[in-house]
C-alpha cells in the first residue's frame, strides 16, 4: 500500500508541475504566435482555469496520500506538504479572485473598445488589467517554484510510513 501512496504523491505533484510548465512553455507562446492577442488571451485563460482545477485535485491527492501513508496529520507539517498547501491557497486566489476580475475587465474592454488590444494604453481599465495580469503571472510563477521545491523535497524525504509514530 505504501508504494501506491508514494506513487500518488509523485504522480499528483509531477502532473501539476508538468502542467504548469506545459502551459507556460508550449500553450501560451503557441497561442500568442498563432492567434490575435485577444483570442490567445481567451485560450490561455480557459486553459489556466482548467489547470487550476487540475492543480486543486492534484494538491488534495498529494496531501491525502501523504497523510494516509504516515497515518498521522503531522505529515502536513513537513516542508513539502506546507509548500503544497501554499500552492493550493495561491491557486484558489488565482482561480476565484484574480481570474474572474481579469475576465470582467476583458469583457468591459471588449464592450467599450472592441478588444483589449484596441483599448488605449492610457485607459485606466487597461492599466488596471495590466497590473492584475502581472499579479496573475507572479502567482503562477510562485506556484511553479513551490511545486518544484515540493517535488524536490518529496524525492528526498523519507516515505510516509517512516513518519508513523508507531
Amino acid at each position: 500500500m505504501s508504494t501506491i501512496l508514494r506513487y500518488l504523491e509523485f504522480l499528483s505533484l509531477g502532473t501539476w508541475v508538468g502542467s504548469i510548465l506545459f502551459l507556460s512553455i508550449v500553450v501560451a507562446p503557441g497561442a500568442f504566435a498563432l492567434f490575435s492577442r485577444d483570442q490567445a488571451g481567451a485560450l490561455v485563460g480557459l486553459a489556466l482555469g482548467r489547470l487550476h482545477i487540475l492543480g486543486l485535485i492534484c494538491g488534495v491527492v498529494y496531501l491525502v496520500a501523504r497523510v494516509a501513508g504516515a497515518r498521522t496529520l503531522t505529515a502536513l507539517a513537513g516542508m513539502a506538504a506546507v509548500a503544497v498547501i501554499l500552492m493550493l491557497v495561491l491557486t484558489l486566489v488565482s482561480q476565484y479572485w484574480v481570474s474572474p476580475k481579469l475576465a470582467d475587465m476583458r469583457a468591459e474592454m471588449k464592450s467599450q473598445f472592441g478588444s483589449v488590444d484596441s483599448t488605449p494604453q492610457d485607459n485606466p481599465l487597461r492599466a488596471a488589467f495590466g497590473r492584475l495580469h502581472g499579479v496573475s503571472t507572479v502567482l503562477e510563477l510562485v506556484i511553479l517554484l513551490l511545486g518544484l521545491g515540493a517535488l524536490f523535497l518529496t524525492v528526498h524525504m523519507p516515505s510516509p510510513e517512516a513518519l508513523r509514530p508507531w
